[in-house]
């Protein structure tokens, strides 16, 4: 061995390469280090995700006031759209409603507005909300938070057309159903509609269905979570049977045909989440990757 090889000068330099080489990154292409796809896209300390909060909060209030104040402009127009199913439902005769109090109709057409500012502000409110949670997302995460956040307001509308178009048309000829006209001995008995009452009884029909569609959403994001499966849904089924009935039973008027056109869809709508688990649901890990031996017996 030569003297050249022994130089303490050599092994310090050797020293030196193996802590760079320690230090830099792996697998670094042309365009620098590899990324991890299962990164979130930035760290905010406790003060930037304050800030970050803050700002998203004063856009969506922004939205709301902003479509708050456009509907209250259209809101005869909007309490009209509300109105017409009962108005063809009593099509045999001229329809009106009514306000006993001095102050009604105008609280009515301010909470109408506060509804309709709400429907305006959605799609501000939703990206507001996607913004916001997205850089704190895996990204094998982000596109299933999307896709849930796409779904919702879509699953909403669907249910709350199904409560207008379908439900509004059955249960306001059921409840008409109850007039009967004058005769020698006996006063006529005719509908009088409040417009308060009559807003708001629509309304939480509106909203029911609507929540009531976001079931797929939210099983299939306890299973994205681990927390369910399409095992422990179909051993649920029964029960979800049951529970499908009196949740329309709460929330539809005490008339069958509403609870049905409640109660049908929630069923439907929870077996295709069993049938959607399946694509969505966390495949486990395979035994090599568990330090298993897949040949081995349990």
């Amino acid at each position: 061995m030569s003297p050249e090889a022994l130089d303490p000068a050599n092994f310090e330099s050797l020293d030196v390469l193996k802590a760079q080489a320690a230090e830099a990154p792996l697998n670094d292409g042309p365009e620098g280090p590899a990324e991890d796809p299962g990164a979130p896209l930035a760290r905010q300390t406790l003060l930037e995700h304050l800030i970050e909060a803050r700002k998203r909060l004063i856009i969506c209030f922004g939205a709301l006031l902003a479509g708050s104040c456009l509907a209250y402009l259209f809101a005869p127009e909007i309490y009209a759209f509300l109105a017409q199913p009962l108005a063809d439902a009593g099509a045999s005769e001229p329809r009106r409603m009514i306000y006993t109090g001095l102050t009604e109709a105008f609280v009515t057409y301010l909470k109408l507005a506060l509804w309709g500012g709400t429907f305006f502000a959605l799609p501000v409110i939703a990206w507001q909300l996607w913004l916001f949670v997205a850089p704190g997302l895996y990204r094998d995460e982000r596109p299933v938070f999307l896709g849930f956040l796409i779904a919702s307001p879509l699953l909403f509308l669907t249910g709350a057309a199904l409560a207008y178009f379908f439900v509004f048309p059955l249960a306001w000829r059921f409840f008409l159903g109850f007039e009967s006209p004058a005769g020698p001995e006996n006063l006529p008995i005719q509908l009088e509609a409040r417009v308060s009452e009559y807003l708001s009884l629509s309304m939480t029909l509106l909203l029911a269905f609507g929540i009531a569609f976001q079931l797929p959403v939210l099983l299939l994001m306890l299973i994205r979570a681990k927390i369910l499966s399409s095992m422990t849904l179909k051993r649920f089924r029964r029960y979800a049977i049951v529970l499908a009935f009196v949740v329309a039973a709460v929330l539809t008027p005490p008339d069958v045909v509403s609870q049905l056109c409640l109660a049908v869809p929630l069923l439907l709508l929870y077996e295709g989440s069993i049938l959607a688990a399946r694509w969505i649901e966390p495949t486990p890990a395979p035994p090599e990757a568990m330090g298993l031996d897949p040949d081995s017996e349990s």
